[in-house]
């Protein structure tokens, strides 16, 4: 069976949670968690970078740190998971989908300023696949009606926009690690905090309330409650685990790019007949390999694609269910507009096998499998 994720190992793992281990300094904020900050601050040129027990925390952070309150909504695509939505909803927001672009998949960025009210307080791309959405445009809508930008960058590190890695191109990012991502340690994520006034704060937030930073720093004499929070730190052994793989990010990425270019190289014939789509990278835009997808026509035939390849030992699955069409998106969201693509493209969708390492053997079974298929 050529299984659909392969969580990475690197080589160092191992040894850097048995020094954690052997320095008994498992809780959070040690050693690995601090050099993992670091190498995210210094690789990415953001202001601040604070691990987090996973994405979906990273996003409740934001939520806070924007200061959402009952009655605000918050515009983004129903294309994504539901961490980008729920994370808002724990602070009263309402979330106002709207349509996605058909050929990245992302917020249609056209369609965002006609669904600002006097309610709207932040704008939350989610950049899928690793492929930027149009910052450009969403930072313009932004400043001119005063709104936040928070990116859900979850499958974007190391991906770009121009030059400018995702995750610092809005006033707050967040990143994850979880196993399924290009770069993992099981379960975490990370805020990158790109303003110097959300900084302190997320320390405190992040520290369940509490200036505990500041009081190791030096800063205070002692540290106590000084805000709302909960306990985001991840694990020193997490930490340990992903510092492993962000100090081998570049040759991961560049493993994962050359799958992904042998995926489309090798599919093209079957695009250029017409039979299915496949991904589309926008010129400003340089990804990171996160997924490789191709778009059926139909729905049924996506479905019988999928058995097709799973009889031949090849795990592919559907992404996203919209979540303005599930129960709890229903009551906490509305869509703005008409839904042209979200649920028509989502349902076409299927996504390949894609990791760290995948054999160029195993990318061209793949392929072959899918052309057989539409022969």
């Amino acid at each position: 069976m050529i299984r659909f994720n392969v969580p990475a190992i690197t080589g160092n793992e191992q040894a850097y949670i048995h020094k954690a281990i052997v320095e008994r300094k498992l809780s959070g904020d040690g050693e690995f968690t601090k050099l993992s900050n670091i190498w995210i601050e210094n690789k990415f040129d953001t202001l601040k970078s604070l691990l987090t027990t996973s994405c979906t925390h990273a996003l409740e952070m934001a939520a806070i740190l924007a200061d959402i309150k009952e009655g605000d909504e918050i515009i983004m695509p129903s294309y994504t998971f539901v961490s980008t939505a729920n994370a808002f909803v724990l602070r009263g927001a309402k979330i106002v989908f709207v349509d996605i672009r058909p050929d990245t998949m992302n917020i249609d960025e056209t369609l965002i300023e006609a669904a600002i009210t006097a309610r709207t307080k932040a704008i939350v791309p989610v950049h899928y696949a690793g492929v930027s959405c149009d910052m450009d445009k969403i930072m313009e809508v932004a400043r001119r009606f005063n709104l936040l930008v928070i990116e859900d960058a979850a499958q974007g590190v190391m991906s770009q926009y121009k030059g400018r890695y995702l995750g610092t191109l809005g006033h707050m990012g967040a990143y994850s690690f979880h196993e399924t991502k290009n770069y993992n340690c099981g379960e975490g994520g990370a805020l990158l905090a790109n303003l110097a006034e959300y900084v302190e704060r997320a320390e405190i937030i992040r520290e369940k309330g509490t200036n505990r930073s500041r009081f190791f720093r030096g800063q205070v004499d002692k540290y106590s409650w000084v805000d709302i929070g909960s306990s985001y730190l991840p694990s020193e052994i997490n930490a340990a685990f992903l510092y492993a793989q962000l100090e081998n990010a570049e040759m991961i990425n560049n493993n994962r790019l050359k799958s992904w270019n042998r995926y489309f190289t090798g599919l093209s014939d079957i695009k250029d007949n017409g039979d299915i789509e496949l991904p589309y990278i926008p010129v400003e835009c340089s990804h990171n390999a996160h997924m490789f997808y191709l778009k059926c026509k139909t729905l049924d035939e996506r479905t019988r694609l999928m058995s097709y390849l799973n009889q031949h030992g090849i795990q592919s699955v559907f992404h996203y269910v919209p979540l303005h069409s599930s129960e709890a998106g229903t009551k906490y969201g509305r869509f703005h507009g008409e839904d042209r693509y979200t649920t028509s493209e989502s349902e076409k969708l299927l996504r390949l096998p894609m990791y760290y390492n995948l054999s160029n053997d195993d990318i061209d079974k793949v392929v072959d499998a899918i052309t057989k298929f539409y022969v």
